[in-house]
């Protein structure tokens, strides 16, 4: 099974209270969304799927399981609404998809995601994520200073422009509409392995972004994209834009 684990939001306020607060429209649930600082910089990303008529579920990375649940309860206030830990386990792959598994919400070249249902199928998920340029939490999106439209949340579905106010809206809205995005995620061709963020460098030796998911020669890459040019390298090793 996948590090992941579920918290269970239950109460006759559980929609409006996730709506309020994360970057996605949860009435279209099921649907991949994050929660950010009010300065608009990621604190988690999750999966929010419908658990029946009367909860919703969130699907979190393990290492932030702990942590999404304090913050969303300090959101609480006199909501109606309970988070609790749920035990099933999560399941993924790319194949034929079990018995009440959905779809992920991030596009079909990701498969199905599973609750107490269905095995792993074993699929490669480096190589998909760096195909795709999917970031991971702990990976390339790191809490309290990535930028989720610098990350790909919205080809990745994670964001809703309409939905209203949500923490972080003000500043992720202004990105899109006022700015144009001068770094970000991008596939490279990489001559070798380095460590998860190496630099990468310019031939004068300025710094141009940083290496991390590696898979069959290509990596994810958070860039300047200013700065893209010949002669790149990466501990030394020979990197190139795709």
């Amino acid at each position: 099974m996948t590090k992941r684990r579920l918290l269970r939001v239950t109460g006759p306020d559980r929609v409006d209270f996730l709506q309020g607060v994360v970057t996605n429209d949860v009435r279209r649930a099921p649907v991949y969304a994050a929660l950010l600082t009010p300065q608009g910089k990621y604190l988690a990303d999750f999966f929010i799927i419908p658990d029946g008529e009367d909860a919703l579920l969130l699907d979190v990375s393990a290492d932030q399981s702990d942590d999404l649940q304090r913050r969303l309860s300090m959101y609480k206030l006199r909501a109606k609404v309970e988070i609790a830990a749920d035990g099933r386990g999560v399941t993924r792959g790319t194949g034929p998809a079990p018995d009440g598994a959905i779809s992920d919400p991030r596009g079909p070249a990701l498969g199905w995601r599973g609750y107490g249902v269905g095995h792993d199928d074993g699929s490669d998920w480096d190589a998909i994520r760096v195909e795709n340029l999917v970031p991971e939490a702990g990976i390339e999106l790191v809490p309290n200073d990535s930028f989720i439209l610098e990350m790909g949340f919205e080809r990745l579905h994670g964001v809703d422009f309409r939905k209203g106010c949500y923490v972080g809206q003000e500043v992720t809205a202004r990105m899109k509409h006022k700015t144009e995005l001068r770094k970000g995620l991008a596939r490279v061709v990489i001559d070798g392995e380095v460590a998860p963020g190496t630099a990468i460098l310019l031939p004068d030796g300025r710094e141009a972004g940083t290496i991390h998911t590696q898979s069959g020669g290509r990596a994810i890459a958070y860039l300047r994209f200013d700065r893209i040019g010949p002669g790149m390298t990466a501990g030394g090793v020979p990197v190139a834009a795709e």
